[in-house]
């Protein structure tokens, strides 16, 4: 099929390449090397075994009546099936006798890091008759798949360096070690066909899933996966080039006939009849057709079921800015979809203060209208779609026009829901410029399949206990919420405004008090009121999530608060903990999408900067008696889910709190914290800033 492709790759135009790659239809169904069929003696085994790499093997449509009576899957090195060999596991990975098989398609590996390299056969085997009721012979000099090693990146400028590529699976590239000055114009991850890289080829996403220029690299490992029906059988080429200077910074070339192991990915095709469509991520592809004054539009996004997709104009005609932006959210609620006209003016969920709304807020809320026609709205494959139209301009003031001519400056997220639906912080967005011009003639579609594989499970940061009984005074700042191995994973609570607090430098720890004794919070959150995304004081209440000023009357009787507000004469709430803004934040190199690469939360601290304004910290004096429970929880009094747990006991047993809480996680307590209970905090974050 590749060879297909290089003879008449000089001939075909940038359109017909891509539906070319689409053809390459075969090469999905690659599953590894094939072995053979079993011979079948007895009880109706049959199917076809596949060498999937070193130790494992794919047996499709595999048939056995179960009625053999002490039966497994057996392997070994003599000249035939007997009883000197061993036993396989099954698909579970367990050693039972063999139940009933109809042609079913399963996986089993070679036990204790045997190869298939160092046995003769497969059969099934009954150890009570000893005799196989199938076997499939090994053929002689069969080479089962495995990783090939591949040389390092050729770069003529030396603008690109690498260690060796690696062709892990039939879609999937390492690049070892990659360094990227990150100073091209538009330089992608691009792919192709021909002896070499050249402008015809195939942009794809890069080790995040997302599709806009690539920024710095230095020294730092990627995966690549291939997009859509893409494999390294149907490309001849990989390289990092520029589709604005039309040159090649850096490339290697795919050698023909690869033995490697067939990807685990799924393909989840979708298709619709729009005339545009851009895939602006990995997860996410928008289709869209311009048709008089109005625009209708469809999104398809793989996210799971208690996640949304957002899309619409940016706040800035030149740049990816969310704030001033306006957008729609969509959701799916079971089977019901939903279509949510917001406007965007802080990195907050939508908060009141000082009688105004401020933040991600519901176009009603702001004197707007809902302005989104909804057409279709389904979950399919994993795949939220919807259908929707809107007025390229429409009266409402905080809507911004979708241009009919020209380039628009679009933004887009993927996030989590909270538990009443409203969109948290995004975790996947637009933080690189893609601009799309929708009325563009002619009409094009660059869009590709879906795919999907089992993501790794991230290891949390946390949790950090704090639990010196001599401690009696914590410094409260406010910093990222550290993403997906972040606050989320620390408490079980979606973060909604991106932010956190971080007692000590650290990310919302576990405290434990002393009953009857007086603490000190000194509060560096924000003092201004007309900043809702940056007015933080700290208020100690019985519930988890704060936000004591946006909640109602009648919900206010329900949470008792122990510290941090106070009433006025006519009984009306306030905070009393409101200091100058000190915030952890990420440098001018720094990337909020990415702080799931980092492995432990001090590196991760590590890579902020501290920034302090003018004035002085807030001072929160408390002293938790009998009366309060024995968990409450510091947090926001604007924002929800930015604080965690204080644990009041009658007695602080520092030794037995460590052992309790890593008993109960794989990692110890990070060394670090042992450290900076010794230092005071100032000198503390000097020696943090400087390693």
């Amino acid at each position: 099929m590749k060879m297909k492709y290089k003879s008449i790759s000089i001939f075909i135009t940038g359109a017909i390449l891509v539906a070319g790659f689409s053809e390459v239809s075969a090469q999905d169904n690659y599953v590894g090397k094939r072995i053979g069929e079993f011979n079948s003696y007895h009880h109706q085994v049959g199917g076809e075994v596949y060498a999937v790499d070193q130790s494992t093997f794919l047996i499709k449509k595999f048939m056995y009546d179960g009625n053999g009576g002490d039966t497994f899957f057996w392997a070994g090195a003599r000249p035939r099936p007997g009883p000197q060999g061993f036993i396989v596991p099954n698909e579970l990975g367990r050693t039972n006798v063999l139940d009933l098989y109809l042609n079913k398609d399963i996986t089993i590996k070679l036990p204790d890091n045997k190869k298939i390299t160092e046995i003769k056969w497969l059969s099934v085997y009954d150890l009570s008759r000893l005799e196989p009721f199938g076997d499939v012979y090994i053929p002689e000099g069969f080479e089962p798949p495995q990783t090939i090693i591949l040389n390092k990146l050729s770069s003529k400028t030396g603008e690109v360096r690498s260690g060796a590529v690696t062709i892990a699976d039939s879609k999937t590239i390492i690049i070892d070690k990659l360094s990227y000055d990150g100073t091209g114009d538009e330089v992608y991850f691009w792919v192709g066909v021909g002896p070499q890289p050249h402008s015809k080829g195939i942009r794809i996403p890069d080790e995040h899933g997302y599709m806009t220029p690539l920024q710095k690299y230095n020294r730092k490992t990627i995966t690549l996966e291939l997009p859509g029906d893409l494999t390294v059988f149907t490309i001849d080429w990989l390289s990092l080039y520029d589709t604005k200077q039309l040159r090649v910074l850096g490339s290697i070339i795919i050698p023909e006939d690869l033995n490697v192991p067939p990807s685990l990915v799924e393909i989840i095709p979708h298709e619709n009849s729009m005339p545009n469509c851009v895939q602006l991520h990995k997860e996410l592809q928008i289709s869209w057709e311009v048709f008089g004054d109005q625009i209708t539009i469809e999104l398809a996004a793989q996210v799971e079921e208690d996640e949304y997709v957002s899309f619409g104009m940016s706040g800035d005609p030149h740049k990816p800015k969310m704030v001033g932006g306006d957008v729609v959210v969509a959701y799916m609620d079971g089977y019901l979809g939903y279509l949510i006209d917001y406007n965007i003016s802080s990195y907050m969920p939508c908060t009141e203060l000082l009688g105004n709304h401020k933040g991600v807020c519901n176009d009603d809320k702001v004197g707007g209208y809902q302005d989104y026609q909804p057409f279709s709205s389904k979950r399919e494959n994993g795949i939220n779609i919807f259908t929707l139209r809107r007025r390229l301009t429409t009266p409402d003031s905080g809507d911004i026009a979708y241009p009919s001519e020209g380039e628009a400056m679009i933004i887009w997220g993927l996030g989590k829901l909270d538990v009443i639906k409203r969109p948290t912080m995004h975790h996947t967005w637009s933080k690189v410029k893609q601009p799309l011009e929708f009325a563009r003639k002619p009409t094009e579609r660059k869009c590709f399949a879906f795919t999907r594989n089992e993501k790794p499970k991230l290891r949390r940061w946390g949790p950090f206990p704090m639990a010196d009984p001599a401690m009696r005074e914590f410094k409260a700042r406010l910093g990222p919420d550290g993403g997906q191995r972040g606050y989320s994973a620390m408490t079980g609570q979606q973060s909604e405004t991106g932010l956190a607090w971080y007692i000590n430098g650290y990310l919302v720890p576990d405290i434990y008090l002393k009953r009857n004794t007086k603490y000190k919070f000194l509060v560096e959150g924000g003092s201004s009121p007309y900043d809702p995304q940056n007015y933080h004081p700290l208020i100690i209440t019985d519930e988890p999530h704060g936000a004591y000023s946006q909640l109602s009357e009648e919900q206010r009787k329900d949470v008792n608060v122990l510290a941090g507000v106070g009433y006025s004469v006519r009984g009306d709430a306030r905070p009393t903990a409101a200091g100058r803004l000190c915030l952890w934040e990420h440098t001018s190199d720094g990337d909020r999408r990415k702080d799931i690469e980092f492995q432990t939360f001090e590196r991760f601290r590590n890579s902020l900067m501290l920034n302090c304004g003018e004035g002085d910290p807030a001072v929160l004096e408390f002293t938790p008696n009998k009366s309060w429970p024995d968990v409450v929880y510091y947090n926001s009094w604007t924002g929800p889910n930015m604080g965690w747990r204080l644990h009041i006991l009658d007695e602080v047993n520092t030794e037995r709190i460590l052992a309790s809480v890593n008993s109960g996680q794989a990692s110890a307590v990070p060394f670090l914290y042992h450290f900076s209970l010794i230092l005071s905090f100032s000198v503390w974050a000097v020696v943090m800033l400087q390693v």
